[in-house]
């Protein structure tokens, strides 16, 4: 039986490292982006995402390792890749009196591959596609924060891109622009765009993410799809029983560490953790039934992305911003 290949990658990086005098700020990455993914990149404030992002554009010559974008070896061959990929780096700036409309003209005439006779229609397609076509004659100083954030995108989409990077996109936007730009990243993928995605926001990763890698301190301590790093962590087991005493004693034999649920004369069964190596929860189960513990209920949830990244690297998350 033969294995089924491997998925084409958008971004892979081999052993990549990137040292600032005596700081080591990113220490043997290998990074693996599949083509058509939304691939969060998470990590606390200083873990190395932004500068690992300024490496992969060639905004900052790594001291060693390998990058491929797009089957390009960079930079190398950053002037053939650099053209199918759009970036929203550190925050979009613009020139606050002209509207938007004018702003994105001026970004592609910056830009040596953009064919000038179409120029027109590719603006107004850019600003429709990231819904600013009603502002697009407004002034950029009267945009909010989400509107700024859209229009970076539309500059970043002003030419077919198999590639989109962007970097905290969802930074000081308030809940209704942070949806905007979240139903604007699934429509991209939608249409086959590789989204790679850098944040330390938990719950924006989980939301709009089929993958994600986790650094901490310059370090990869994880990667692969969502399901697969909520597998990998522990799960919770949540027992309903009267025989509260009985269950707590069955679960510490197990090896856990069973608590009571609620309070007082309100408890109403008990909870436990049960890490990756404990016992399935069937085995759970049946030695709560033959111990003769009455159960009214047995439940088993996953772990939440927040209790696996603490987890692996010792630190909190932002959940919300």
């Amino acid at each position: 039986m033969t294995s089924a290949a491997p998925a084409p990658l958008a971004i892979e990086t081999t052993g990549l490292t990137k040292r600032f005098s005596k700081q080591l700020a990113v220490q043997g990455l290998d990074l693996a982006v599949p083509r058509g993914s939304v691939f969060g990149f998470l990590g606390p404030n200083g873990s190395g995402k932004t500068t690992t992002i300024r490496m992969l554009l060639g905004l900052t010559r790594a001291t060693s390792g390998d990058i491929r974008l797009l089957d390009g070896d960079m930079p190398g061959q950053l002037a053939a890749v650099l053209p199918r990929v759009g970036a929203l780096v550190e925050g979009p700036a613009f020139y606050p009196f002209l509207t938007g409309r004018q702003n994105l003209h001026r970004l592609d005439t910056a830009d040596r591959s953009a064919p000038t006779a179409t120029r027109s229609e590719r603006v107004a397609a850019a600003l429709d596609r990231v819904g600013l076509s009603h502002a697009a004659d407004k002034k950029a100083h009267a945009y909010s924060l989400g509107m700024k954030q859209r229009l970076g995108i539309a500059n970043a989409l002003l030419m077919p891109r198999d590639l989109l990077v962007l970097d905290e996109p969802s930074n000081g936007l308030d809940p209704q622009g942070t949806r905007e730009v979240r139903s604007l990243i699934g429509s991209l993928a939608d249409d086959g765009t590789t989204v790679f995605v850098s944040s330390h926001l938990l719950s924006e990763i989980e939301q709009m993410c089929s993958h994600a890698a986790v650094m901490s301190a310059g370090r990869l301590v994880t990667q692969g799809t969502l399901e697969e790093l909520r597998a990998a962590g522990r799960q919770r087991v949540s027992v309903t029983t009267p025989d509260v005493d009985a269950a707590l004693g069955v679960l510490g034999r197990l090896g856990l560490d069973p608590e009571p649920r609620g309070h007082g004369e309100h408890v109403t069964g008990v909870a436990a953790d049960v890490p990756a190596d404990g016992p399935a929860a069937e085995i759970v189960a049946k030695a709560l039934v033959d111990a003769g513990v009455r159960l009214r209920g047995f439940e088993v949830a996953g772990a939440s992305l927040e209790d696996r990244f603490v987890d692996l690297t010792g630190e909190g998350f932002d959940v919300a911003g």
